[in-house]
């Protein structure tokens, strides 16, 4: 008996530890998503705001790999994503026509605005995105372009086709394959001009002399979509996971989530799945 008395301690210890590697394993294994994104969802402190309450509703953790829209759709055809949130609706419609996602559903919208230097040296200021791009390819002005294959860099480059300077921006154009917030950075350091997403910018701090110029246009219309990676061309992509968050997204509570995310007071994202 008296040796007994030494075995019952190490098997309770034996039986918390066990208990131990349990819970880690547990956390360690928790129920998670990717998403590949935008930049401007990220950037413009969105995720921050909803995918909490998105784990909050499921139970689900999401993994966001925010790239400009090309190199998030190229992510999901590689497969290394289970769902899509981006914002270019002619090459998202594609990706479900060519049988990568499964269906493509409207989320949000915003739009996309035109920045530069408050003095505004090239006289773009308005509301016709197209004159104000003619302006700059013109006289030669600075302009940061993303050049990432982002949905705002797929925007820029229409606007420029309709300016007619898709082949001639001028000697001011530079491009620098980066992100939005990176490529404001640029502008504000250098008194350059640059098409953003409102999102974004009503979250970048470092604006220095840059300011709105040119916004009301309905041709900078943003719209955002979701998609889930379609299976059939990667069956380990999380399907019910995946779709419990698109459900989510454009259920009145996800909606409505989106519709309470201000930045001083200003709404950055309106909700549109009903429509």
């Amino acid at each position: 008996m008296k040796n007994m008395k030494h075995f019952w301690p190490l098997a309770l210890i034996g039986k918390a530890l066990s208990a131990i590697v349990f819970v880690v394993g547990g956390v360690a294994h928790a129920q998670s998503i990717t998403m590949a994104s935008t930049t401007s969802t990220e950037q413009s402190g969105l995720f921050g705001y909803l995918l909490p309450e998105f784990k909050k509703a499921s139970g689900l953790d999401v993994k966001v790999v925010a790239l400009g829209t090309g190199q998030a759709l190229d992510t999901a055809r590689r497969g290394d994503a289970d769902v899509l949130f981006v914002h270019d609706q002619v090459a998202e419609e594609k990706f479900v026509a060519d049988g990568w996602g499964v269906k493509r559903s409207p989320v949000m919208y915003n739009d996309f605005i035109l920045v530069g230097p408050k003095n505004d040296p090239a006289g773009v200021k308005g509301k016709d995105v197209v004159e104000a791009l003619k302006k700059l390819a013109a006289g030669n002005g600075d302009f940061v372009s993303r050049g990432d294959k982002s949905g705002t860099h797929a925007a820029e480059l229409r606007y420029w086709k309709l300016a007619g300077a898709d082949a001639a921006k001028g000697s001011g154009y530079k491009e620098c394959g980066c992100g939005m917030g990176p490529a404001l950075n640029i502008a504000a350091s250098s008194g350059a001009y640059a098409l953003a997403d409102r999102g974004t910018w009503l979250n970048f701090k470092n604006r220095a002399d840059l300011a709105v110029l040119v916004e009301g246009d309905t041709r900078l219309f943003n719209q955002y979509g979701v998609m889930v990676v379609n299976p059939a061309k990667h069956p380990h992509v999380k399907v019910q996971d995946a779709q419990k968050f698109v459900d989510w997204v454009v259920s009145p509570a996800g909606q409505t989530v989106i519709a309470n995310y201000k930045i001083g007071g200003e709404q950055l994202f309106f909700p549109n799945a009903a429509k």
